[in-house]
């Protein structure tokens, strides 16, 4: 009697120690998700010289610009787009003569449409309410500059 009261306790202990060490487990994940939250909101902070666009904001942002606009094409789901988001977002940062824009091709079609996206990341550049340049694809930041320059 006295082996199964003994072996009922050992095994009662490691349940508890199992439980124990599942839900520290459960708080580290808990840690690392809401670590990465927070850097991705710096990274959306990084990204605050970058303006979302719409296919109703789309004329007021970008053709009635007074300055040259960067328009970034995109989709969430686009591999190659959060590629390049990045460096959109630093050309945008170190230039303050150009306006960045991003436009989700899913939420703006009208726009995508009329501006004949049919590749994404596709980056058009508009002076003076025309489209001026155009680049499909990721390319480095210099390649960036020299098509809005």
């Amino acid at each position: 009697m006295k082996n199964k009261i003994l072996w009922f306790i050992i095994f009662a202990l490691l349940v508890i120690a199992i439980i124990v060490a599942s839900l520290f487990i459960k708080g580290k994940e808990l840690e690392t998700i809401q670590g990465s939250n927070t850097i991705n909101e710096s990274k959306e902070e990084d990204s605050m010289n970058v303006l979302k666009v719409t296919d109703n904001t789309f004329e007021q942002e970008v053709l009635k610009s007074n300055i040259p606009v960067l328009i970034d094409f995109y989709a969430d789901w686009c591999g190659p787009c959060k590629m390049l988001s990045p460096t959109v977002d630093e050309v945008a940062a170190e230039n303050d003569d150009i306006k960045v824009v991003k436009i989700n091709v899913d939420e703006s079609q009208e726009t995508a449409i009329k501006y004949r996206v049919m590749s994404i990341p596709t980056l058009v550049v508009i002076k003076n309410g025309n489209e001026v340049n155009r680049s499909v694809g990721v390319i480095d930041k210099e390649e960036i500059l020299n098509m809005v320059k």
